[in-house]
């Protein structure tokens, strides 16, 4: 027989132990002597070696429950965090700053902002500034003074018509396809 490690190997060997356990010592009755001086009778024997049998079918079984219950959990989570979120807004917009009765819920008060110093109300406006400066972004005032040149240019193509009779020479006039557009250049 090969050795095998894993845990529902080794229930399959003990089963296959069982077997032939059962089959070789019929009498149920029997005293076997083990190792050690101990001695066990052929059912309290099979009866322990069962356990382990037993023990991995349970632990398989817990381990379908508990993957069916990290599903379950995995699709209610978004509606349930949705839920939750809006539930703590509403706890927040009822009870404000009120330290003690948000402390009821196990939240706490929001902070106050802390206000920048001098240095870092400067540092922020010059990275506002370089920032502005790097994109070519305006204020609404310098958009509206902006004013575009649109120049347009007609082109109008002259369309020359077949006689109903066709033509003499055997040669058809061509005729240049209207644009179908605006008449403005495409740009």
């Amino acid at each position: 027989m090969a050795k095998n490690n894993g845990k529902a190997d080794k229930a399959t060997r003990v089963a296959q132990i069982i077997a032939g356990t059962r089959k070789r010592f019929p009498n149920g009755s029997q005293k076997l002597t083990l190792g050690g001086g101990s001695s066990v009778t052929v059912d309290e024997a099979v009866a322990d070696l069962q356990k382990v049998i037993d023990n991995r079918a349970a632990v398989i079984q817990a381990q379908a429950a508990a993957k069916a219950k990290v599903s379950a959990e995995r699709e209610q989570l978004p509606a349930l965090n949705a839920f939750l979120a809006a539930f703590v807004a509403f706890l927040r917009y009822t009870f404000g700053t009120d330290a003690v009765a948000l402390a009821d819920f196990g939240m706490a008060p929001p902070r106050a902002r802390t206000p920048l110093t001098a240095e870092q109300k400067a540092a922020a406006a010059a990275r506002r500034k370089a920032t502005r400066e790097a994109r070519g972004t305006k204020g609404a005032k310098a958009r509206k003074a902006v004013k575009g040149n649109v120049t347009t240019q007609l082109v109008v193509t002259p369309v020359t018509t077949v006689p109903a009779e066709g033509p003499a020479t055997g040669t058809a006039p061509t005729a240049a396809a209207p644009s179908g557009g605006t008449g403005q250049p495409r740009g």
